[in-house]
């Protein structure tokens, strides 16, 4: 959470031209929102081995609103992550949550992350708020000094921060996500800051392909962002480690990482 790292954040600007029709989980009885189809459709799949590991260098390092503590080294969970919603708003979202953790679980090779129903077993916390109650809940969480310093600097629709221990290890994190400023606005929140709070906390406006920049909205876990979650989450790529450290594991990683994206979302090798 944001008093031990950093707080990344989706613009209420999205808000105003985000509001569309009701929408399902790809795969349910339901058809997928028509701009989420419309995006997915028009999605690029082929990145060189120079565009991934660019991306991974900086959305991974650095941080876009850093409060505390070093941000050149890798961050990540190296335990299990369970999930655990607190509905405050309608509409109820916690099944698009379940859906979308889902939908991580099976795109992220050696990620074990579930939802769960035991607020302490949870060490990723969700709350879905009402938009009016955003700025409360944020100055609630993180106290009004903090909560001024996010709204001035992210000017946030939905919130991801977490909390490291010394040995960059992720210890526990905290999403804030608006049910009630559309479907679009909602996916689009809810699988930036899922993924942030798992890691990759920084935004980098010079990554064209991936949701982890402010002027790039998708509502879906893409390819891009599948391959730099993926090498986060390599068993060899390390809590702690530096730039220079992954870059040289990085040709081992690759081919491993490339065939994994490949095979789940039927890409040719």
């Amino acid at each position: 959470m944001c008093p031990g790292e950093r707080c990344g954040a989706r613009n209420l600007m999205a808000a105003a031209v985000a509001t569309l029709a009701l929408a399902a989980w790809p795969g349910s009885a339901c058809a997928e929102n028509p701009r989420i189809a419309k995006l997915r459709a028009a999605e690029q799949k082929t990145f060189t081995d120079a565009q991934i590991a660019e991306g991974f260098f900086k959305i991974a390092f650095d941080a876009e609103l850093a409060v505390a503590g070093r941000v050149d080294r890798i961050r990540k969970y190296d335990a299990p992550v369970r999930v655990f919603v607190e509905n405050r708003a309608k509409p109820d979202r916690r099944r698009q949550v379940a859906d979308t953790v889902a939908d991580i679980a099976a795109r992220v090779e050696h990620l074990d992350v579930a939802m769960t129903d035991d607020a302490r077993a949870g060490n990723v916390a969700v709350k879905l708020v009402r938009n009016r109650a955003l700025a409360p809940t944020i100055r609630a969480s993180y106290g009004r000094a903090r909560a001024r310093q996010i709204e001035r600097s992210l000017e946030p629709q939905c919130l991801s921060g977490f909390r490291k221990d010394d040995q960059y290890r992720i210890v526990r994190s905290e999403v804030i996500l608006v049910a009630d400023a559309g479907d679009f606005v909602f996916y689009d929140c809810a699988y930036e800051e899922l993924l942030q709070a798992l890691g990759p906390i920084n935004d980098d406006a010079s990554v064209p392909w991936s949701m982890f920049n402010d002027e790039v909205s998708k509502g879906f876990f893409d390819v891009y962002d599948q391959y730099l979650l993926n090498i986060l989450y390599d068993p060899r790529v390390r809590p702690g480690m530096t730039r220079e450290e992954v870059r040289a594991l990085l040709p081992q990683v690759l081919p491993a990482v490339r065939a994994f994206v490949a095979r789940v979302n039927g890409i040719e090798p």
